[in-house]
Protein backbone atom coordinates (compact mmCIF):
# COMPACT_ATOMS: atom_id res chain seq x y z
CA UNK A 1 0.00 0.00 0.00
CA UNK A 2 1.13 3.31 -1.18
CA UNK A 3 1.96 6.24 1.99
CA UNK A 4 -0.74 8.45 2.02
CA UNK A 5 0.24 12.02 0.51
CA UNK A 6 -1.63 13.69 3.33
CA UNK A 7 -1.48 11.81 7.19
CA UNK A 8 -3.83 13.29 9.65
CA UNK A 9 -3.91 10.71 12.00
CA UNK A 10 -0.88 8.07 13.64
CA UNK A 11 -2.29 4.94 14.97
CA UNK A 12 -0.01 3.04 17.34
CA UNK A 13 0.04 -0.04 19.17
CA UNK A 14 1.45 -0.11 22.92
CA UNK A 15 3.51 -3.20 23.73
CA UNK A 16 6.88 -3.31 21.87
CA UNK A 17 6.23 0.23 19.79
CA UNK A 18 5.24 2.81 22.99
CA UNK A 19 6.80 0.68 25.92
CA UNK A 20 9.48 -2.32 26.17
CA UNK A 21 7.48 -4.19 27.93
CA UNK A 22 7.45 -7.31 26.15
CA UNK A 23 9.97 -9.11 28.79
CA UNK A 24 7.71 -8.71 31.73
CA UNK A 25 4.65 -10.15 29.45
CA UNK A 26 6.55 -12.77 28.93
CA UNK A 27 7.87 -13.93 32.33
CA UNK A 28 4.15 -12.86 33.70
CA UNK A 29 3.02 -15.42 30.86
CA UNK A 30 5.76 -18.08 31.91
CA UNK A 31 5.27 -17.16 35.30
CA UNK A 32 1.36 -18.39 34.72
CA UNK A 33 2.58 -21.38 32.80
CA UNK A 34 4.47 -22.89 35.12
CA UNK A 35 1.75 -22.59 37.77
CA UNK A 36 -0.38 -24.88 35.65
CA UNK A 37 3.21 -27.26 34.92
CA UNK A 38 2.59 -26.60 31.24
CA UNK A 39 5.50 -26.60 29.26
CA UNK A 40 5.14 -23.64 26.16
CA UNK A 41 7.06 -24.16 22.97
CA UNK A 42 8.42 -20.70 21.79
CA UNK A 43 6.53 -21.22 18.54
CA UNK A 44 3.05 -21.26 20.79
CA UNK A 45 4.04 -18.33 22.96
CA UNK A 46 5.36 -16.34 20.13
CA UNK A 47 1.80 -16.83 18.26
CA UNK A 48 -0.01 -15.34 21.20
CA UNK A 49 2.60 -11.47 20.15
CA UNK A 50 -0.08 -8.60 19.52
CA UNK A 51 -2.86 -10.68 20.56
CA UNK A 52 -5.54 -9.85 23.67
CA UNK A 53 -4.61 -11.80 26.81
CA UNK A 54 -8.30 -13.19 26.55
CA UNK A 55 -7.31 -14.88 23.18
CA UNK A 56 -3.84 -16.02 24.30
CA UNK A 57 -5.36 -18.20 27.05
CA UNK A 58 -8.35 -19.34 25.51
CA UNK A 59 -5.68 -20.80 22.30
CA UNK A 60 -4.07 -22.43 25.51
CA UNK A 61 -6.76 -24.07 27.28
CA UNK A 62 -7.95 -25.36 23.88
CA UNK A 63 -4.26 -26.51 22.99
CA UNK A 64 -3.84 -28.12 25.94
CA UNK A 65 -7.39 -28.85 26.57
CA UNK A 66 -7.26 -27.74 29.97
CA UNK A 67 -10.37 -27.04 32.88
CA UNK A 68 -9.64 -23.86 34.05
CA UNK A 69 -11.65 -20.61 32.81
CA UNK A 70 -10.04 -18.35 30.42
CA UNK A 71 -10.58 -15.19 32.46
CA UNK A 72 -9.39 -16.45 35.45
CA UNK A 73 -6.10 -17.14 33.70
CA UNK A 74 -6.21 -13.94 32.48
CA UNK A 75 -6.63 -12.11 36.37
CA UNK A 76 -3.80 -14.94 36.86
CA UNK A 77 -1.33 -13.21 34.62
CA UNK A 78 -2.99 -9.40 35.15
CA UNK A 79 -1.49 -9.39 39.05
CA UNK A 80 2.24 -11.17 37.82
CA UNK A 81 2.36 -8.86 35.01
CA UNK A 82 1.47 -5.56 37.90
CA UNK A 83 3.78 -7.25 40.11
CA UNK A 84 6.32 -6.21 37.66
CA UNK A 85 5.76 -3.08 36.42
CA UNK A 86 5.51 -1.88 39.54
CA UNK A 87 8.90 -3.14 40.60
CA UNK A 88 10.96 -2.76 37.76
CA UNK A 89 12.79 0.55 38.04
CA UNK A 90 14.46 -0.32 34.74
CA UNK A 91 11.40 -0.46 32.61
CA UNK A 92 11.32 2.46 29.89
CA UNK A 93 9.70 3.30 26.53
CA UNK A 94 11.03 2.39 23.81
CA UNK A 95 14.23 4.77 22.54
CA UNK A 96 13.02 7.33 20.01
CA UNK A 97 8.98 7.06 20.50
CA UNK A 98 8.58 10.26 23.56
CA UNK A 99 9.82 12.70 20.94
CA UNK A 100 8.07 11.12 17.93
CA UNK A 101 4.65 11.64 20.10
CA UNK A 102 5.27 14.95 21.50
CA UNK A 103 6.50 15.80 17.53
CA UNK A 104 3.31 14.35 15.73
CA UNK A 105 1.30 16.29 18.75
CA UNK A 106 2.93 19.75 17.78
CA UNK A 107 1.99 18.86 14.12
CA UNK A 108 -1.51 18.93 15.04
CA UNK A 109 -1.83 15.26 13.98
CA UNK A 110 -4.20 12.88 16.00
CA UNK A 111 -2.40 10.16 18.32
CA UNK A 112 -4.99 7.34 18.90
CA UNK A 113 -3.65 4.31 20.97
CA UNK A 114 -4.79 0.81 19.82
CA UNK A 115 -3.46 -1.94 22.04
CA UNK A 116 -4.13 -5.50 23.04
CA UNK A 117 -3.74 -5.43 26.41
CA UNK A 118 -6.35 -4.13 29.03
CA UNK A 119 -7.39 -0.94 29.79
CA UNK A 120 -6.47 -0.81 32.93
CA UNK A 121 -2.39 -1.73 31.91
CA UNK A 122 -3.03 1.15 29.40
CA UNK A 123 -3.42 3.68 31.83
CA UNK A 124 -1.02 2.16 34.09
CA UNK A 125 1.24 2.73 31.40
CA UNK A 126 0.12 6.12 30.41
CA UNK A 127 -0.09 7.40 34.18
CA UNK A 128 3.60 6.65 34.51
CA UNK A 129 4.93 8.18 31.58
CA UNK A 130 2.30 10.97 31.55
CA UNK A 131 1.19 10.02 27.92
CA UNK A 132 -2.53 10.71 28.42
CA UNK A 133 -2.46 14.63 27.39
CA UNK A 134 -1.05 13.29 23.43
CA UNK A 135 -3.87 11.04 22.81
CA UNK A 136 -7.18 11.87 21.74
CA UNK A 137 -8.48 8.47 21.81
CA UNK A 138 -7.41 5.04 23.17
CA UNK A 139 -8.98 1.62 22.40
CA UNK A 140 -7.95 -1.66 24.54
CA UNK A 141 -8.33 -4.83 22.38
CA UNK A 142 -9.74 -6.60 25.08
CA UNK A 143 -12.73 -4.62 25.23
CA UNK A 144 -13.40 -5.74 21.57
CA UNK A 145 -15.11 -9.48 20.49
CA UNK A 146 -12.14 -9.73 18.21
CA UNK A 147 -8.32 -9.38 18.95
CA UNK A 148 -5.92 -8.65 16.10
CA UNK A 149 -5.35 -10.25 13.55
CA UNK A 150 -8.85 -8.99 13.24
CA UNK A 151 -9.38 -5.48 12.02
CA UNK A 152 -12.09 -4.50 14.32
CA UNK A 153 -9.61 -2.51 16.42
CA UNK A 154 -8.10 -0.60 13.55
CA UNK A 155 -11.47 0.21 11.85
CA UNK A 156 -12.88 1.69 15.21
CA UNK A 157 -9.29 3.96 15.85
CA UNK A 158 -10.09 5.70 12.29
CA UNK A 159 -13.31 6.62 13.44
CA UNK A 160 -12.17 7.43 16.89
CA UNK A 161 -9.60 9.51 15.82
CA UNK A 162 -12.27 11.26 13.41
CA UNK A 163 -10.12 10.33 10.49
CA UNK A 164 -10.75 8.51 6.84
CA UNK A 165 -8.65 5.67 6.56
CA UNK A 166 -6.77 6.53 3.62
CA UNK A 167 -5.42 9.67 5.68
CA UNK A 168 -4.45 7.14 8.58
CA UNK A 169 -1.25 5.22 9.29
CA UNK A 170 -0.40 2.84 11.90
CA UNK A 171 2.66 1.65 13.89
CA UNK A 172 2.61 -2.00 14.79
CA UNK A 173 5.50 -4.56 15.81
CA UNK A 174 3.64 -7.92 15.56
CA UNK A 175 2.83 -9.67 12.68
CA UNK A 176 -0.75 -10.33 13.98
CA UNK A 177 -1.08 -6.36 14.34
CA UNK A 178 0.62 -6.02 10.84
CA UNK A 179 -2.51 -7.94 9.64
CA UNK A 180 -5.23 -6.27 11.53
CA UNK A 181 -3.70 -3.12 9.92
CA UNK A 182 -4.14 -4.73 6.43
CA UNK A 183 -7.09 -5.79 6.27
CA UNK A 184 -8.64 -2.57 7.70
CA UNK A 185 -6.42 -1.30 4.71
CA UNK A 186 -4.79 1.33 6.43
CA UNK A 187 -0.95 1.80 5.89
CA UNK A 188 0.98 0.22 8.32
CA UNK A 189 4.95 0.60 9.50
CA UNK A 190 6.18 -2.02 10.95
CA UNK A 191 8.87 -1.06 13.85
CA UNK A 192 11.29 -3.85 14.24
CA UNK A 193 12.36 -4.08 18.11
CA UNK A 194 14.84 -6.66 18.79
CA UNK A 195 12.20 -7.29 21.94
CA UNK A 196 9.82 -8.50 20.08
CA UNK A 197 10.54 -12.31 19.18
CA UNK A 198 9.74 -14.30 16.24
CA UNK A 199 7.81 -11.47 14.39
CA UNK A 200 8.80 -10.96 10.74
CA UNK A 201 6.92 -8.08 9.35
CA UNK A 202 7.12 -9.04 6.41
CA UNK A 203 3.45 -7.87 5.29
CA UNK A 204 4.01 -4.59 6.74
CA UNK A 205 4.01 -1.26 3.84
CA UNK A 206 7.34 -0.32 5.54
CA UNK A 207 9.79 -1.58 8.36
CA UNK A 208 11.64 0.85 10.43
CA UNK A 209 14.37 0.24 12.98
CA UNK A 210 14.68 3.68 14.51
CA UNK A 211 11.90 6.35 15.27
CA UNK A 212 14.01 9.34 14.50
CA UNK A 213 13.50 7.93 10.13
CA UNK A 214 9.85 8.50 10.76
CA UNK A 215 10.37 12.45 11.87
CA UNK A 216 11.30 12.64 8.25
CA UNK A 217 9.03 10.91 6.67
CA UNK A 218 5.66 11.84 8.75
Amino acid sequence: MKLPSQIKCVIFDMDGVIIDSEEIHKKAYYETFNSLNLTVSDALYKSFTGSSTINAFQKLVKHFQLNENPEDLVLDKRRRYVNFFENDPHLHLVAGVEDLIKYLYQKNITLVLASSSAMININRVFDRFNLHQYFAAKISGADLKESKPNPEIFNKAAVLGNTPKENCVVIEDSDNGVKAANDANIFVFGYANILSEGQTLANADAVIKDFKDLKSIL
